[in-house]
């Protein structure tokens, strides 16, 4: 349900909501948040919330001492985990400056600038998720271990896939926070998961996406386990990847995605920084059929895009990107990327073209290929491209 403004703070009094969690997000998406008591949350709404810029990843070199946590009324969901009675509620919030202004480096802003963007243009794009993850045991102290909870396999059943029971709880939980996950099985590597997402519009996918991983951390925790979304969590298993469906019509309801694939696959190699940010993302590239050369395939072998038409619908799944990265982000990249190829009228290049050329084999070459990118500097801020290139 998207709330407004009147509506969260009726909320707030009938459902007895005692703590009222800000999130947000730093430049590489790991998620914060700051806790405000009923009373604040008109506060919030009119004049934001400061947080201390500095001490955020990203926003070290930010010319304002301070931040303010400005909270999107349509984000309203309860944590269900928490109390019934005086119940918990998360809001994600924009970042802006004091003067009120959109916070440059802000990953959210920079994906509403790009659906803006793609709004002047008649183009609508909508995105879906696949993302894989790990569930690990702890020791008896409680610290993470690389001991698989399971050894099933692709979408086996019980007993040998014990991760069922996990799977369930983190869909229902999801489902009460007003998200709809479209299938869940166990996944090829041991103790490894897959759950999807059907498609939805670029920020609330991205704020899915967001809430999913908090979502499956926490249910895991309460099994004393630990959830792992890394790209490469145990050496000669398969990694971990989070494949991403792209739709795309303009103004008429056409189908444009064809077009929009070939833009992301001309710019692919210069935005795979922010697609896989860590050295380990390099490690699963090529592996276990993750891809790691510049193609695509209507068949769904191991090609870096895979073009599917189903009763009539186009979508691209791109399998390059890993959970590590920024969904807000990878959506501008893609939105930006693919309204070139729209309105270039751009077409794909020969079906597993052997002539293509390798993805970056590791995070220094892919971001020396950011940093020489006009393309990249047009969408991201000089400064989050260096805090990418240097972490």
């Amino acid at each position: 349900m998207l709330y407004t403004v009147d509506e969260v703070m009726k909320y707030i009094e009938e459902e007895d909501a005692k703590f009222i969690r800000l999130s947000f997000r730093d430049v590489f998406g790991v998620q914060k948040n700051i806790a405000v008591m009923p009373g604040e949350v008109k506060k919030a709404f009119e004049k934001g919330v400061p947080i201390n810029a500095r001490a955020v990843a990203g926003f070290e070199d930010c010319p304002h001492g301070l931040l303010y946590l400005k909270p999107d009324p349509s984000t309203l969901t309860v944590l269900p985990w928490r109390p019934d009675s005086g119940r918990v509620l998360r809001m994600y919030c924009d970042v802006v400056t004091p003067d009120g202004e959109e916070y440059a480096s802000d990953t959210r802003s920079i994906l509403k600038k790009a659906v803006a963007k793609a709004r002047e243009a008649g183009i609508e794009f909508r995105f879906g998720s696949e993302t894989e993850f790990y569930l690990f045991r702890k020791d008896e102290e409680g610290n993470p271990t690389k001991i698989p909870y399971d050894s099933a396999g692709y979408m086996d059943v019980e007993p040998l896939d014990r991760c069922e029971n996990i799977r369930r709880e983190i869909d229902l939980t999801i489902e009460r926070m007003g998200l709809v996950p479209e299938r869940s099985h166990h996944e090829s590597g041991p103790g490894q998961n897959e759950i999807d997402f059907h498609y939805g519009k670029p920020l609330k996918a991205a704020d899915q996406m967001t809430t999913f991983k908090l979502v499956v951390s926490t249910v895991a925790d309460r099994y004393g386990l630990i959830a792992d979304f890394s790209p490469m969590p145990l050496p000669g298993e398969p990694g971990n990847g989070y494949h991403i469906n792209i739709y795309a019509t303009d103004r008429e309801g056409n189908d444009v995605v064809s077009c929009a694939a070939a833009g992301i696959l001309e710019r692919i190699r210069e935005i795979t920084l922010f697609l896989n940010p860590t050295d380990a993302s390099y490690a699963r590239l090529g592996n276990n059929a993750a891809p790691d050369r510049v193609s695509w395939s209507s068949a769904g072998d191991t090609e870096l895009l895979y073009l599917e038409t189903y009763m009539g619908r186009t979508r691209a799944e791109l399998r390059s990107p890993d959970a590590s990265s920024n969904p807000y982000l990878v959506y501008a990249l893609l939105i930006h990327a693919g309204l070139e190829g729209i309105a270039r009228s751009m077409a794909l290049p020969g079906e597993k073209d052997e002539g293509s050329q390798p993805l970056p084999g590791s995070r220094k070459e892919a971001g020396k290929l950011a940093r020489e990118s006009d393309f990249v500097k047009s969408v991201i801020p000089e400064g989050l491209i260096t805090r990418y290139i240097r972490s």
